[in-house]
């Protein structure tokens, strides 16, 4: 693509980046007034360059050229405008922007698109804020449960159907796992994503092409609860110390860890939050609760069955040696989620197409596709370059990569 759509990308990412900065990198919580005001932005930009714009029963904002806006059958390119707290500018946001420049080039230049494109912007993706992840793209499919309805947000307490409702959804259709997106009409689910990890970095790839996606299963707050005590008069034999449980618990998912990737399967596990309440624990305190979260991920579903098992298992074990107890919130859990075989090819050739060697990889962080995929929707995935892994503020994707994955797409798309 040429310098005028590289310079367009660069405006619309740091426009969006100023206007939703916090103390340290961006925050764009799902369902809130800034998230609301990104859709708005990215809408008067559309109406701007003769898009067409709408919203959907979920909240979610579709652009198209005008002739298609109300196409039965068409391509949907898609991915998520929230963020998590302090996280980066670019996670969700380069997918919304590379299918609205695959709109506008098309537009402008008279492409002709294999079928009708649609680029949805999605709500609410990121599990930071309320726990249940892929929340829109599950409302659509009808798959949003009743717990992750009423899941209440990190900040404020107030639960998810709230926060929706505040932003003039309706939520009863949602709640009776209705789908709000006729299925059948979408003919293939395409999300542009920057990659998370560090492959591309290190091979020195600007783009690949995405085969499969890590499904999980999660904990927002696990309780271990034991007793306290005087940190220099209880003897060790005699503790209930919920911290060394909680330890204990860690070390023996790691070794396990090890011994799943020695043998050649799929595994990454992350407590992220843990913590004793600083209001009634102290230096010199037993302490006598801790609570912590838990993401285990894999590409194999067998993988996480025996992990959920394993982890059941072992916090048997460690109440019976330590006299604790394990309190465990509800679970959330995605499947794993293969890409489409020929959409994967076609994207290959693509890649092929604008002069680079194809490279296919899995992703091992969750999207929104995974959704797609797993609700028979023909599915693929791009991936650019990211220096800095994701989910924090140092997020280093450069916008000449970013051209480069989304020339891929545009060239899938056109013929």
């Amino acid at each position: 693509m040429s310098n005028y759509y590289h310079e367009l990308a660069a405006k619309l990412f740091d426009d969006i980046e100023k206007d939703t900065a916090d103390s340290a990198g961006v925050s764009r919580p799902a369902y809130s007034d800034i998230e609301t005001r990104t859709l708005a932005y990215l809408e008067a930009f559309a109406k701007e360059n003769g898009l067409a714009s709408c919203s959907d029963a979920a909240g979610n904002l579709i652009f198209s050229r005008p002739e298609n806006i109300d196409a039965k059958e068409y391509i949907l390119i898609g991915s998520h405008a929230d963020s998590v707290p302090q996280g980066g500018n670019y996670d969700g946001l380069a997918g919304i922007i590379a299918g609205l420049l695959c709109l506008l080039k098309a537009s402008e230049t008279s492409a002709t698109f294999k079928h009708p494109v649609k680029v949805m912007a999605l709500r609410g993706e990121e599990s930071a804020w309320f726990g249940p992840c892929y929340i829109s793209s599950k409302a659509l499919l009808g798959q949003l449960s009743a717990d992750e309805l009423s899941s209440k947000h990190k900040s404020d307490g107030r639960t998810l159907r709230e926060h929706m409702e505040a932003v003039g959804i309706d939520t009863a259709p949602i709640a009776e796992q209705k789908p709000l997106l006729a299925s059948e009409e979408v003919l293939q689910y395409i999300e542009l994503h920057i990659e998370q990890g560090p492959l591309l970095v290190e091979k020195k790839i600007p783009a690949a092409v995405v085969s499969g996606i890590r499904g999980n299963f999660r904990h927002k707050r696990i309780r271990c609860v034991g007793e306290a005590g005087h940190s220099g008069a209880v003897p060790r034999a005699y503790r209930k110390d919920a911290v060394m449980a909680f330890a204990d618990l860690m070390t023996r998912l790691d070794e396990s860890w090890l011994t799943i990737l020695q043998k050649g399967n799929d595994l990454v596990l992350t407590s992220g939050m843990m913590g004793t309440e600083p209001a009634k624990h102290a230096m010199t305190r037993i302490p006598d609760e801790v609570g912590f979260s838990l993401d285990i991920r894999s590409q194999s579903s067998h993988v996480l069955e025996a992990m959920k098992l394993m982890l059941r298992g072992e916090m048997a074990t460690i109440s019976l040696d330590r006299g604790v107890r394990f309190e465990m919130d509800e679970e959330h859990s995605v499947a794993p989620a293969l890409c489409d075989p020929q959409i994967v090819e076609g994207l290959s050739e693509a890649m092929q197409a604008t002069g680079r060697e194809p490279f296919v990889m899995a992703s091992g962080a969750g999207h929104d596709a995974a959704v797609f995929a797993n609700s028979g929707i023909p599915t693929g995935m791009i991936f650019v370059r990211n220096r800095n892994g994701s989910h924090n503020p140092l997020e280093a994707m450069e916008i000449s990569d970013f051209m480069v994955g989304t020339e891929i797409l545009f060239q899938y798309l056109t013929e």
